[in-house]
């Protein structure tokens, strides 16, 4: 059965929208003015940027009398009220799970923030398991966050019925987590754009996608098509053909780094990480998952190139 990991923010979960509302409100309530938008949407540099640098400078800015970590339990209150999972997003997880896939989220960040977002968004009912890397002790682009998600969804990080990551995609939006992360772990991926030129020359996605939706219909056809133009565009009479999609041109990936799961990382449908978990995200878990049946291995080998549109040229890596 193959496996499909999902990065959570800006890949599941539209969260720069999340922060936008957030911040209108905030300006609002505190009566600032209302042109200071631009300035926190720069300053929060799509949730990479840590909490207590952004907060501490509104505080210095705005002259607040309230320490940073108050404002950072009201800010993390305030930006999940509008996490929303797109309905789009969750026809595609649906149609992901009809076709036989198996669905996990991969995520950086804190553990609770997080396992709140997947909860409160209804994906903890849709999806196998999850690792968020405060409770995992590692982060993407390590190869190990992906060999503990995989676990937790049932797979074993190698066995006798082949290796799961001949049967796992990788989507995400950022480049040096997940794509990075997929590529160091042997994994295909699906970046998803967002309207931005790939800026990395270390290392390329398999493919590149506008959406989530589209990603998720390009993989599906992988698997459903195994001799269509070699997986994403056929070549005739010499001449690529383009995708609907738009998709950017595979690379060569990074190679694989050896990577091994703590047999003590509780995983699975039942344990803290998967739809039935109990509230307390630290929760023992003893029992592990059986390995799936044999599934057929996806129709693009992790060594093969795809023949896909052209990628707009990268610029040069910044230093540092």
């Amino acid at each position: 059965m193959p496996l499909l990991l999902l990065d959570l923010d800006n890949t599941l979960l539209p969260r720069d929208a999340a922060f936008r509302a957030w911040a209108e409100d905030f300006l609002s309530e505190n009566g600032l003015p209302a042109g200071d938008l631009d300035w926190l949407v720069m300053l929060d540099g799509s949730g990479y940027v840590p909490r207590s640098t952004v907060l501490g400078a509104a505080k210095r800015r705005y002259g607040f009398d309230r320490s940073v970590d108050s404002m950072l339990a009201q800010y993390r209150i305030g930006i999940n009220s509008h996490i929303r999972c797109p309905d789009s997003h969750v026809a595609a997880l649906r149609e992901a799970r009809e076709a036989g896939w198996m669905l996990g989220i991969v995520s950086n960040g804190g553990t609770m923030p997080q396992l709140e977002k997947i909860r409160r968004t209804g994906l903890a009912a849709l999806v196998d398991g999850w690792v968020i890397s405060e409770e995992a002790r590692c982060l993407k682009p390590d190869p190990l966050i992906f060999e503990i998600a995989a676990r937790r969804c049932g797979f074993r990080s190698a066995g006798d019925r082949g290796d799961w990551k001949a049967q796992t995609w990788m989507v995400g939006d950022y480049g040096p987590a997940d794509i990075a992360g997929a590529a160091a772990t042997g994994l295909r991926s699906a970046w998803l754009h967002h309207g931005r030129p790939w800026a990395e020359r270390a290392y390329r996605p398999t493919v590149s996608s506008p959406s989530l939706p589209e990603a998720v219909r390009v993989i599906l056809a992988a698997g459903e098509h195994p001799t269509a133009g070699r997986g994403f565009a056929a070549a005739t009479a010499g001449r690529a053909q383009r995708s609907r999609g738009r998709l950017a041109v595979p690379a060569s990936r990074l190679a694989p780094a050896p990577a091994r799961v703590s047999p003590n990382v509780p995983y699975g449908p039942n344990t803290p990480y998967g739809p039935n978990a109990p509230h307390a995200p630290h929760a023992p878990a003893t029992a592990k998952a059986p390995l799936p049946p044999a599934a057929t291995p996806l129709a693009v080998p992790l060594t093969t190139t795809v023949p896909l549109a052209p990628a707009e040229p990268a610029p040069a890596a910044a230093a540092g």
